[in-house]
């Protein structure tokens, strides 16, 4: 993106904003939110790559929930994971930002969505995740692959999948708010 020194650590919690020439499919004009950020590798997910898919049309004992899937990332395309804001409510949840958390028990999820205490709007589920092993992202980053952003919490729940990764890029400002308003490529 530019040679411009990142000013934010990475570490859980943050988004990672694809460079704008990204040439791989998956991660095109992608905001990963990373919800874990070890020495040994990190984990993250692609908040704006839905797929036409409903939670419940994808796993068939998933009680009815018309909760939209998104791509996580090419790694382990098999499993799901999710985000919410219930993790007062669900056992075993990783609190990842102030009031937003990865994961839980999966049967207790099943329960809290059939009693009604957990709606589309405090949950999204991922199929795949995006994963960097040790020392992966950090080379990555190092030839400017990613710009590393705080992230706002409406980047998960609020913002549009088609706008997110222009939005995130204006709220860094400077630069980063010029590369936002470039156009799409053709390619996209």
């Amino acid at each position: 993106m530019s040679a411009k020194k990142q000013h934010i650590a990475l570490k859980t919690g943050i988004c990672l904003l694809s460079d704008p020439f990204m040439l791989d499919p998956n991660f095109r004009r992608a905001v990963i939110l990373i919800c874990d950020h070890q020495k040994e590798g990190s984990v993250g997910f692609i908040l704006n790559k839905p797929i036409s898919m409903s939670i419940d049309s994808l796993v068939s004992s998933f009680p009815e929930f018309d909760s939209e899937v998104y791509y996580g990332g090419p790694m382990q395309t098999d499993t799901i994971h999710y985000i919410h804001t219930k993790g007062d409510l669900l056992e075993g949840s990783i609190e990842v930002l102030p009031g937003i958390y990865w994961g839980g028990d999966f049967t207790q999820l099943k329960t809290l969505i059939e009693n009604k205490l957990i709606t589309t709007n405090d949950i999204r589920f991922f199929v795949g995740y995006s994963g960097w092993s040790e020392g992966q992202l950090k080379a990555e980053m190092d030839i400017f692959s990613w710009l590393i952003a705080d992230c706002d919490p409406n980047y998960i729940f609020s913002t549009e999948n088609d706008t997110l990764w222009k939005t995130a890029l204006e709220n860094e400002g400077d630069t980063y708010s010029v590369i936002g308003q470039m156009a799409l490529p053709v390619w996209n």
